[in-house]
Order: C-alpha cells, then structure tokens, then sequence
C-alpha cells in the first residue's frame, strides 16, 4: 500500500497491529479521526493512554478496575460464598450482561495450553486456592469456555481444589463444544449458568 506521507503511514501500521484489522481497516479509521476535529481525537488519545497507564487489576478477583478491589467484589450485594471462575475480563462481562449470577468472579487471565506455551504458573491458580482456604466460599462455578484447553483448565482445577469443603460445578453444556464463551448469547449463557451441574457429573456426558 502506497502511501502520500509518512505520518499517515505510521498512524496505519499502529492500528494494524490491533487483532482482527488489517491495513485497509487501520487506513479507513485513520482517515476517520483526520476528518474529526483535534479536540475529539486528542480525547481519544487521552483515554487510550489513560486507560493503559491507570488501569489496575483488582487484588481479589484480577477483574480490570478502576480501584484495587473492582465493584464486584466490593458490593455488600453480592454473594461472596459463590465464586465463578472464568477466562478474562471478557467472560465477566457475559456474564454480568445476562443478569442470571450474583456471586463474584476469579479471573485465571488465560487458559492452560501446553501448544502456546501456557501452564498452570501463568494462571492466577494460587490465588484461587488462597480464596478457598478462608472457609468462605461454599461453590465454585467453572464457566471456562468448551474447548479442549477449558476443559484441561478445569480438570487442573478440580484437581487442586476437590480436598476443599466446597461444591464444585460447571456450567450446563448448553454451549457447543469449540465454542468461546464471550460470543454465546445472553439468553444461553445466562440459562448455562442458571441451570449449572456439578462437575463430577459433567465428566460423564
């Protein structure tokens, strides 16, 4: 791709390296914020950087935050014996959009998936297992996605944490195996986790 200046080039290139845009893409949004007045694009400017140099992770669920604890874990509202293990930040959201769960999350921040290089000491695993030992928790919902690296991911789990005195469950398989959790509708994903089996029973279908 030919391009009049070298300013515009680079700009593209930057917005190339987002997943799932290629060059012509990053060359229509690019040309999009030219055609925008300064002040807009500099406010787009702002919130990207400060969004990458403010954010945090909360220090009990890892959930994206404003604060160090998010508002899930810190609202008197939600139910704090129930603790729904997922993916990423992603998954949160889900499932937060099917207004079917009122218990917190604990986000591993991956997958285990020896072919990418990612074991179980890259996943927030030990967190999870601190969570468990304050006697707090009574059940574990694993809403991993249904692929084979989900259910590696559960079976690693379940492993670490079944001498707990907690219920351990899974979403109902409602989901189609492959399937990645943050494109499932709402309306199934929130039955999946309304109608949630226990994950010894799971393993026999």
């Amino acid at each position: 791709m030919n391009f009049s200046s070298k300013l515009l080039e680079d700009a593209v290139a930057e917005f190339a390296k987002l997943p799932g845009v290629g060059q012509k893409t990053a060359l229509r949004l690019v040309l999009h914020l030219l055609n925008r007045d300064k002040e807009e694009v500099n406010q787009f400017s702002k919130a990207i950087t400060k969004l990458r140099n403010e954010i945090q992770y909360c220090k009990v669920c890892h959930n994206i935050a404003d604060q160090p604890v998010c508002e899930i874990c810190s609202s008197p509202r939600r139910d704090k014996s129930l603790i729904c293990v997922v993916e990423d930040t992603r998954d949160v959201m889900a499932i937060e959009n099917t207004n079917q769960y009122n218990g917190v999350y604990h986000v591993l921040g991956g997958l285990i998936s020896p072919m990418d290089g990612v074991g179980p000491s890259d996943l927030e695993v030990d967190t999870l297992v601190e969570r468990l030992a304050g006697n707090e928790v009574k059940e574990i919902i694993f809403a991993l996605s249904a692929t084979m690296e989900g259910d590696t991911t559960i079976f690693y789990l379940n492993k670490k944490i079944k001498h707990f005195a907690v219920s351990i469950s899974t979403i109902a398989r409602g989901i189609a195996f492959g399937g990645e959790l943050e494109y499932v509708d709402e309306i199934t994903l929130g039955r999946s986790i309304a109608t949630r089996v226990p994950y010894e029973n799971s393993l026999t279908r």
